[in-house]
């Protein structure tokens, strides 16, 4: 017992060492490296991710930085647990929008064991892991380059014949004045019809360093907004100013447990 416990250790100590030098990994991969079925190598990922040494996606892990040393990477960070309590919103039979952003995109990593329908004209969706229950369709239209959003008459074309349960969209800034704004004016109209083609709740998804920022192009008034998914460093005045007009503000925070 005490050498298949040893066996044991030895190879969660080498999971955590190839994360180290890969960032992530598919667990396929690791069961083909430590010669151990999936089964095995699935449960060393729950028990490490259990003890915070990991947090895992559909197919794989991810390192946990032990020490937020940059603002880059503490923003980073919250984006993830952005996404991670986005993906909790999302029930199973839900068909929802997502934008071109990239923290809502990190959603379907995170969206286990429900049957759902993606609906996006974010083009990463393409190579973005995710469960064989979650269903992507992209709007189509034209590529603009670097974001590889689907933008154009062709995209709004086609989301003028469908309808979802929830959208979950990112955002450039928000403010009390302004509302949810773009940098993209081409995004604008794709925007505003993932926000009006909704049964259900709407929810745009913010980190601290956009609350209180203003961009271009306004894609919808704050009369408009119903849920905002935020972090703990979000300016307290700013919160509860959104809060005044009616808006349900959701904060995440480290402490978290998703």
């Amino acid at each position: 017992m005490k050498r298949e416990r040893a066996l044991v250790d030895s190879r969660r100590m080498k999971v955590l060492e190839t994360l180290k030098n890969n960032g992530h990994i598919k667990a396929s991969d690791l069961a083909e490296e430590f010669n151990v079925s999936p089964l095995t190598i699935r449960r060393d990922l729950q028990y490490l991710e259990e003890n915070k040494k990991l947090e895992r996606f559909y197919g794989g892990a991810a390192l946990i930085s032990e020490h937020v040393n940059s603002e880059e990477d503490e923003v980073t960070y919250y984006r993830k647990l952005i996404a991670k309590y986005a993906a909790t919103l999302v029930d199973d039979g839900d068909s929802i929008f997502i934008n071109t952003s990239s923290t809502a995109l990190q959603m379907i990593q995170y969206i286990r064991d429900k049957r759902i329908t993606v609906i996006t004209n974010n083009g990463k969706a393409i190579y973005t892991d995710h469960s064989p229950k979650v269903s992507v369709i992209l709007t189509g239209g034209e590529i603009r380059e670097m974001k590889e959003a689907m933008v154009g008459e062709f995209a709004a074309n086609n989301l003028e014949r469908v309808s979802a349960k929830k959208s979950f969209l990112g955002c450039t800034g928000i403010t009390v004045e302004s509302g949810m704004t773009t940098e993209l004016l081409n995004e604008v109209n794709i925007n505003q019809l993932m926000l009006k083609r909704v049964s259900g709740s709407t929810y745009i998804l913010a980190d601290h360093t956009k609350l209180g920022h203003n961009s271009s192009f306004v894609s919808c008034s704050v009369n408009h907004i119903q849920n905002i998914i935020t972090d703990e460093l979000a300016n307290p005045l700013i919160i509860s100013a959104l809060r005044e007009k009616g808006i349900r503000v959701h904060i995440v925070s480290k402490n978290d447990n998703l």
